[in-house]
């Protein structure tokens, strides 16, 4: 018997409109100054997409009139206590005014309402990328006016789940940055005031912002600058707890858990490379480090803006094995935390940083490199934002550049607690082909096309 096709989900924006804050911000904080940080940022968006289900989201009976009234509700408590959070995060209801402030004259953020074509737990069933990058507002901030910098999507589904995707501009925000955001505002919509977060608005005093020339901004952000023309292909791939575990233990080597799967991830990727160009080249893999965790002492996890720096690991395509690039990779996190922040730190920081970066420029620029960037959210709580709601049923974080841009890896931990993580992997459309059927990724990584998220599917 043949299957029936499944009907495909579509996506319909019903309202659009701009929220401001609560309250006027201050007239001496109408001038928000951004760090060096912000300003050598790269021109992308860091997201973060979160689903909530109902008692009852299941039952395909559910009444229409009922959803409405949900939505309607639930719409009106999101624009509300969105409001009252812009007011303590006023940079966010700004405009980027030039390289070094933001005008924060409360011109407000963008929140559409959005619905969607089917019930939550048919997209749970079998995420896929097509689908789960429609819930983020990433067209819309991209064909917005510029200098915008935050964008919200409520879509709610037929049965009354609602999926809240957050966008915001990473010329004033990192993905720590935009975890505080989102937890302040659940705290907000629940009346919560101990989830109730007040930022740190301490970038710009730690890093003073320079005079950033476009030459520098073309050093600094080459994986930006070098977008991919090639079709690209974006796929979900979930390694459980104990897989995980099996992962290390072959290992031999310290890791963690990130590490172990990173390593994975990027040895199976430069074999499909490898198979399809028929020649070893250089293999380069850039992580992200948030520096709150690494000064001495800490930063507190509510400082806004851009403390995350990139360290890269490199190896010959024709030495890769698991081992040699778990040790790269731990060496180059050792050597970032030695050296990176003393430039930062320096007089001379934007041309000590803009110096560092030319060989590897140079490198990038030839035909002989493949280049591989890889963001984390592991070990970050994520699974207790409540909008008063209770705990999200999945939270994940698609990359807004995975369009765009081949060799992207983002990493976030899964729902079921259990160390097991999930990876959103971009590649082109020939290589993706090899790497999803890679023996060895197959050891560790669900087998099966768009794995559930829905525990009863596991």
């Amino acid at each position: 018997m043949t299957k029936a096709k499944e009907k495909e989900m579509k996506v319909e924006i019903i309202s659009k409109e701009t929220i401001k804050p609560s309250s006027p911000t201050p007239n001496h904080l109408k001038d928000y100054k951004l760090s060096l940080l912000d300003q050598i940022a790269p021109p992308s968006y860091e997201t973060l997409l979160l689903f909530y289900s109902f008692n009852g989201d299941d039952d395909r009976q559910h009444h229409h009139h009922i959803s409405v009234y949900k939505a309607n509700k639930l719409s009106l408590q999101l624009k509300q206590s969105l409001s009252e959070t812009l007011t303590r995060f006023y940079p966010l209801a700004g405009r980027v005014k030039d390289n070094i402030t933001i005008d924060c004259s409360d011109h407000g953020a963008v929140y559409v309402e959005a619905q969607v074509n089917c019930l939550l737990q048919d997209l749970l069933k079998q995420p896929n990328g097509d689908s789960v990058i429609q819930l983020v507002p990433i067209e819309l901030a991209e064909e917005s006016t510029p200098g915008l910098l935050l964008f919200v999507q409520s879509s709610f589904f037929t049965c009354g789940g609602v999926a809240i995707g957050v966008c915001i501009s990473h010329k004033i925000a990192d993905a720590a940055t935009v975890v505080t955001f989102i937890r302040s505002w659940a705290g907000a919509a629940a009346g919560d005031h101990r989830q109730v977060y007040y930022p740190s608005y301490n970038a710009s005093s730690l890093f003073p912002p320079r005079d950033v020339t476009a030459t520098a901004m073309l050093f600094l952000n080459p994986p930006f600058n070098m977008a991919m023309k090639e079709k690209c292909f974006t796929k979900r791939f979930v390694f459980y707890g104990p897989k995980i575990a099996a992962l290390e233990a072959a290992l031999s080597a310290p890791s963690t858990r990130g590490e172990a799967v990173t390593a994975l991830i990027w040895k199976c990727a430069v074999n499909a490379s490898r198979s399809n160009s028929g020649v070893s080249k250089l293999s380069i893999l850039s992580r992200s480090v948030d520096i709150r965790k690494i000064t001495v002492p800490p930063l507190p996890d509510n400082s806004v803006g851009n403390f995350v720096g990139y360290y890269a690991s490199q190896k010959d395509e024709s030495d890769i094995q698991l081992q040699g690039l778990v040790r790269e990779l731990r060496k180059g996190i050792q050597d970032f935390s030695k050296s990176y922040l003393q430039k930062l730190q320096r007089e001379d920081a934007l041309e000590a940083i803009t110096e560092s970066c030319k060989d590897a420029i140079a490198i990038l620029i030839s035909n002989d490199v493949d280049l591989y960037v890889c963001n984390s959210l592991c070990d970050v709580s994520l699974y207790d934002i409540d909008f008063g709601w209770g705990n999200p049923t999945w939270v994940t974080n698609i990359s807004s550049n995975a369009p765009n841009h081949k060799n992207l890896v983002g990493l976030i931990d899964s729902s079921t607690g259990d160390g097991s993580i999930e990876a959103w992997v971009t590649l082109s459309e020939a290589d993706m082909a090899l790497f999803e059927r890679d023996p060895d990724l197959l050891c560790y990584a669900a087998t099966f096309d768009y794995p559930s998220v829905l525990k009863s599917y596991l």
